[in-house]
């Protein structure tokens, strides 16, 4: 027996030489079944080389043709097989070799109007994705066979091909050079698909579905592409065969309904023989399959079974069913869920059957879906929120005092922004549905009015915002609920056990705290305190303090905040029970705490018994041509040390207050914006000295730990020298990729699109971590860090350490943990587990290659000897 080239054209058959790689999914997927023992009709794969070969003009050899249309000169169906299903492919051509002659003996067997239905029906499909002829002309379902023929022969001055080796051969070219064609190659590498990703093609015998009795075809699959529950759902067409249909024709249910006839109680043991298949090839598939069949006057054919498509929350109970029936282990149920999905299970999602009614659309920048009524301001919306009312908060863009307004609103909508402007970032943490950069949305503060288009929608009128899909709807749209099932809780179960790096929350609120403990955080690995300073009780005090001319004047502001402070740390702790909470000192530029209009700088002289020409001057002494690299972070907290001396008591007296009560506590104190060691010199040294006077003044012992926020370049480059003088090191992402960039994260969106499109970058850095500028710096910081102090711990906590991408790079990078939004949480267990498991397997690959390896040596010697 000739050996198999990858040119050759083989038959799929129990035995036969069927690889994905050579073949594509389709024909291996067939393969299976096959050797299930299924009732699969004639199948041929044509390998991925010889479909290139067929693109190129080349002509399949004779042999082959003979081979493919067989003896008996039945019909075939033409079928793409790229090497994953996801990938798609050019349309199936069915019933090719139907022509005069065949038309006459079907007329024979079948009847007139089904034999004219299955020719007509062919004609119309070969002369759209054949022949590329006009799809108007040739997609009228009433049209006749004699119209068909005519049409085609005035297109194309020439008859119908009649010959059906020339048929099988020009749709053969036709599927081979559309999958090479610029809008395939697009459309599959939008899929994950590289440009020159193979596909092959799989030719079968048609099954005909046209006759007497029983007679039809459908699909079945045995769980709900939804909800993920087991129920059989699907189709069965009466009298069809693909395109063409007999006018008699009729669709029936499946399984008994009391809405009309089932193909359950038409055809009960091909129903029987249905429900066994799909049982055995869930069993041997190792997957859900949706088959595709046809019923011949009451004899089953299997066509075709494909991987049944899915929602996010039916992907995960469909992947612990498999599980727990014992089809798959538990850790390649871990690894066929993407960690992106379970962000829909956290959220409420819009319903993929309901109707929508679309406003706009905008980037995607956090998940979920929530109706309310519009609102243009946060004043506004925590109005709202008194009433009782949802509200959605819709600005051009948020600013830090917009965050009370988001807190109160179910979902935000901006007109302007990127995936790490400020509305993403404080959405993605409060767990809201967001959507910025919205186009073609105006909004007009002075009349209350968003414009979409040639829409108009007032202040108080209901929308939906769908952060999941990035769409905005009007009106309410119906919902799924979350779904934190019990498939939800023991996918992250079974990855928990799986993965090696911890994963710690973003949480600067109780609420936050509290999610992140429901979501299996070990840990909060940021606490920006600055936020909890923009409440109404504690801005006074804070804008007093910035008023302050004197030391001793700024900390008797800052008294009044201490017990605030306190307080707020006490609850952190409280929650945390145990697990390290992660506090940043005081970051921002202090200018984000005044006010920039008129009338407010005005309300703030008379608070303060100041006249407005002081107020005045004093904001515009503190205005900065770029705030963000200015005053901020560690620099202010060594020139006006008051700051985080009071924030350190603060975090102290908590931490005794805490331990007292009999919890645990692990505080750890990180100091932003680093450049240099010496900062983090004079910061210790002041903390140290907090500290001393806390524990002689409570007679209380406690344990703190002292660390350094990573986010500028010489931070990172210099991390060996800084980690002499603390005990971790978190890597802030946001501000280390605009640095390394010279970049505004915020104004970037403007013109990031145009710079991924023309490929000057592969995704926005701000979105997915740039592996090899940014997170190089992380591994020269990390390397340096550990060379210096073996003990220290290191970890990542901006907004790219809840992107699965990154996540796989920090726990290559040994990272001992990432710290995201709540909302993260789980996507980022999953993520970490996966690339644990993908770890293991490449480490244990490795490990099997270098012992055949050596017993390839040993075996070798012993020969020679």
């Amino acid at each position: 027996m000739d050996q198999p080239t990858e040119t050759t054209i083989v038959e799929i058959t129990p035995s036969a030489r069927i690889d994905t790689a050579t073949h594509g999914w389709r024909a291996k997927c067939l393969q299976r079944l096959i050797r299930m023992n299924l009732p699969v009709p004639r199948s041929f794969a044509i390998p991925a080389a010889a479909v290139r070969a067929i693109a190129a003009g080349r002509p399949l050899p004779g042999a082959d043709l003979g081979r493919l249309i067989g003896s008996a000169g039945g019909l075939l169906g033409v079928r793409p097989s790229a090497l994953d299903p996801e990938w798609g492919g050019p349309r199936s051509v069915m019933n090719v070799g139907m022509n005069a002659a065949r038309h006459a003996e079907l007329t024979e067997t079948l009847g007139g109007e089904a034999a004219d239905a299955l020719y007509r029906g062919f004609v119309q499909a070969y002369a759209i994705h054949v022949a590329r002829l006009d799809p108007d002309m040739f997609s009228d379902s009433e049209a006749t066979l004699s119209e068909a023929l005519r049409s085609y022969q005035d297109e194309t001055d020439e008859e119908f091909p009649q010959d059906p080796e020339r048929q099988l051969v020009e749709v053969l070219r036709s599927m081979a050079r559309a999958w090479e064609g610029p809008t395939a190659r697009l459309l599959r590498q939008a899929k994950g698909a590289p440009a020159e990703a193979p596909l092959g093609l799989v030719v079968q015998d048609m099954a005909l579905a046209l006759g007497p009795g029983v007679t039809g075809s459908g699909t079945i699959q045995f769980i709900d592409s939804v909800t993920g529950d087991p129920r059989i759902t699907g189709r069965f067409r009466g009298q069809t065969q693909g395109r063409a249909q007999r006018h008699d024709a009729e669709s029936i249910y499946l399984t008994r309904d009391p809405r009309g006839p089932s193909l359950e109680e038409a055809a009960p043991e091909v129903f029987a023989d249905l429900v066994r298949f799909g049982v055995a090839a869930r069993e041997r598939l190792k997957e859900e399959m949706q088959i595709e069949f046809v019923v011949a006057d009451g004899r089953l054919s299997l066509i075709d079974a494909v991987r049944v498509q899915r929602s996010s929350r039916a992907a995960v109970r469909i992947a612990v069913g498999l599980a727990r029936d014992g089809i798959i282990p538990p850790e390649q149920a871990v690894m066929r869920v993407q960690p992106r999905a379970l962000t829909d299970l956290l959220h409420h999602q819009v319903d993929p059957r309901a109707p929508r009614d679309l406003i706009t659309r905008g980037m995607a920048a956090s998940p979920g879906a929530a109706t309310g009524r519009i609102v243009f301001s946060a004043a506004a919306a925590q109005a709202a929120a008194a009433r009782g009312e949802s509200c959605v908060l819709v600005r051009r863009e948020t600013l830090p005092e917009d965050i009370r307004g988001m807190h109160a609103s179910v979902a935000v909508l901006t007109e302007r922004g990127g995936m790490s402007s400020h509305a993403a970032v404080i959405a993605r943490g409060l767990g809201l549905p967001c959507i910025v950069g919205a186009s073609g949305l105006t909004i007009d503060l002075r009349g209350r009015v968003m414009q979409a288009g040639n829409r108009s929608f007032r202040e108080g009128e209901e929308i939906t915002v769908d952060g999941t899909s990035g769409e905005v709807l009007a009106g309410a749209a119906e919902m799924l609920e979350p779904a934190l099932d019990d498939s939800f809780n023991q996918l992250l179960e079974w990855a928990d056990a799986a993965r090696t790096m911890k994963v710690r929350a973003n949480a600067d609120t109780p609420q936050d705290a509290k999610c992140a403990r429901r979501f299996g955080a070990q840990g909060i690995g940021l606490c920006r305190t600055e936020h909890m300073f923009f409440d109404d009780e504690r801005l006074p005090a804070m804008r007093e303090m910035i008023f302050a001319d004197r030391a001793e004047d700024r900390r008797i502001a800052l008294d009044r905040l201490l017990p605030m402070q306190r307080g707020d740390f006490t609850t952190l702790f409280r929650i945390m029970d145990g697990y390290p909470v992660t506090i940043r000192l005081f970051d921002p530029p202090l200018h984000e705490f005044l006010p920039h209009d008129r009338e407010g700088m005005r309300e703030l002289a008379e608070s303060l018994d100041l006249p407005l020409s002081d107020v005045v001057r004093r904001v515009e002494a503190l205005t900065e041509y770029n705030p963000m690299l200015g005053m901020r972070g560690v620099r202010l907290g060594i020139t006006v040390p008051e700051i985080y001396e009071m924030q350190a008591r603060a975090i102290f007296e908590a931490a005794v207050e805490v331990g007292r009560s009999g919890q645990g506590v692990v505080p750890e104190i990180m100091i932003p914006l680093v450049s240099a060691m010496r900062e983090v010199e004079l910061v210790r040294h002041r903390i140290e000295g907090i500290a001393a006077a806390v524990r002689a003044e409570t007679r209380a012992e406690f344990t703190y730990r002292l660390g350094v926020m990573v986010e500028t370049p010489r931070a990172a480059l210099r991390a060996g020298d800084i980690a002499e003088h603390c005990a971790f090191l978190s890597f802030g992402t946001n501000d280390l990729t605009q640095m390394t960039y010279g970049l505004s994260r915020d104004d970037a969106a403007r013109f990031m699109g145009s710079y991924v499109g023309q490929g000057v970058y592969a995704e926005d850095p701000f979105h997915i971590l740039d592996q090899e500028g940014v997170g190089e710096l992380v591994l020269i910081g990390a390397q340096r860090a550990r060379t210096r102090n073996g003990a220290i711990t290191v970890a990542m906590c901006g907004e790219h350490a809840g992107n699965p991408e990154s996540i796989a790079f920090c726990q290559r990078a040994g990272l001992d943990y990432v710290s995201c939004s709540a909302f993260r949480v789980p996507v980022a267990r999953l993520a970490a587990a996966q690339e644990a498991i993908l770890s293991r397997l490449t480490e244990s690959v490795r490990d099997d290659s270098d012992l055949a390896a050596g017993t390839s040596f040993g075996s070798h010697r012993s020969h020679g000897a």
